[in-house]
């Protein structure tokens, strides 16, 4: 199978610019590049799959350039129903040296940033050098545009095609660059530049854009009822990403497994083949998980999470650090334990029964553990020797209802 078919294969291309490029992808030899502007101090996993297609093109022989906008962040692409917020230039600057490190340490691609060469433009040159070249009837065509027209858009960001279209025959004149690619969304910026290429200098390029990842709602991929799903650990730890890929949707983990990893086409066949057989062995997912955590973290991390996440199905809690059990049950109800008690006033106390008799009763049926020990007397004093690493203890209720009590939190 050759890139172009392959690319095809795993859903990776919405749309092109010209027949010619399928040759080209095939062929190898281009210089390309992919624009992200530094909104955030992180990328998180939609701008994952994003550079992996550029990875992917990478070990198809072609030349990647990431550009990150410290240009156009400053003005906003504009998003179809409402006005993206200003960011100040202070936070940018920071977002984009965060980002830089981090897009260098994951794929290791030449990074340029575009207010290197908008900085120095002034207003006059920009309106008669790039401005010129744009009729507001093609300008007003485009998507996104036509979509904020009826509750308005204003000129900083109706410029932002303008800015994009610059970058591009910027990277064609310095770097050789001939290809662009970036999300459906991005459709309108892309034709811009070459058009821009095509009147001002006489030059052709190409450009292609991949369909946005979602999930079976329909919502964006990577967003969750807790947040985002970001690269950097510290703001998605290791295990939030586990566990978010772990639960895909049997609906759509094939998908995300042709989009998100380098996994060979019989491969994801094979899984394919178990998740109609045997659903609920969810290899898919886990072959998904395992994939992700590594490229982005390593196999030290993936074989720690499995070990949070296996310790605390399989109630062997004990075997975790008090970071780990936090980590693992961030979303149960906690509280910080203030004065000593035995196991009925404790329970009731902190709300984990509503009654003494409720909680006398499920001490006699063993449906109460602490730090996965059955409790068996009623007799029990809660005190601090029986905290993990005299921080926690870890109270369940039944089978599933956890519950985490801090001393001296």
């Amino acid at each position: 199978m050759k890139l172009f078919e392959e690319l095809k294969w795993r859903g990776l291309i919405d749309n092109i610019t010209s027949p010619e490029l399928e040759e080209k992808i095939n062929e190898g030899g281009l210089t390309f590049y992919i624009g992200t502007d530094p909104t955030g101090d992180s990328l998180h996993i939609g701008h994952f799959s994003s550079l992996l297609v550029a990875k992917r093109l990478k070990e198809g022989g072609h030349n990647p350039i990431i550009l990150v906008g410290g240009a156009t962040g400053l003005i906003g692409d504009p998003k179809p129903n409402t006005e993206r917020p200003m960011i100040s230039k202070k936070d940018l600057d920071y977002n984009y040296e965060m980002l830089s490190k981090q897009i260098k340490k994951i794929f290791g691609f030449e990074l340029v940033n575009n207010y290197d060469w908008s900085k120095d433009i002034n207003f006059i040159d920009y309106l008669r050098d790039y401005g010129k070249f744009f009729s507001i009837n093609y300008m007003l065509n485009k998507e996104t545009v036509k979509s904020r027209l009826e509750i308005g858009i204003t000129y900083t960001e109706f410029s932002y095609m303008i800015m994009q279209a610059l970058d591009f025959l910027y990277l064609y004149e310095n770097k050789n660059c001939t290809l662009q690619i970036g999300g459906q969304d991005q459709w309108g910026n892309i034709t811009s530049g070459i058009e821009l290429i095509r009147k001002k200098i006489g030059g052709e390029a190409y450009g292609f854009t991949m369909p946005l990842i979602t999930k079976a709602d329909g919502e964006k991929f990577g967003k969750s009822e807790g947040g985002t799903i970001w690269l950097d650990k510290e703001k998605t730890s290791p295990y939030e990403m586990y566990q978010f890929l772990i639960n895909s949707e049997d609906t759509n983990v094939i998908e995300y497994l042709k989009k998100l990893t380098f996994l060979s086409p019989e491969e994801i066949e094979e899984l394919d083949k178990s998740l109609q057989s045997e659903p609920h062995l969810r290899l898919a997912q886990k072959a998904l998980a395992k994939e992700i955590i590594t490229f982005l973290h390593g196999a030290e991390e993936l074989d720690n999470v499995i070990k949070i996440s296996e310790s605390l199905f399989n109630g062997n809690i004990k075997t975790l650090s008090s970071k780990d059990i936090i980590l693992g049950l961030k979303d149960v109800p906690s509280f910080e334990i203030i004065d000593k008690l035995n196991i009925v006033d404790f329970l009731v106390e902190y709300k984990i029964c509503s009654s003494k008799r409720e909680a006398r009763e499920l001490i006699g049926s063993n449906s109460i553990t602490i730090n996965d020990d059955l409790v068996t007397s009623e007799e029990l004093m809660i005190e601090e020797h029986l905290a993990i690493d005299h921080k926690i203890i870890v109270i369940r209720r039944g089978k599933k209802k956890y519950f985490i009590g801090y001393f001296n939190r």
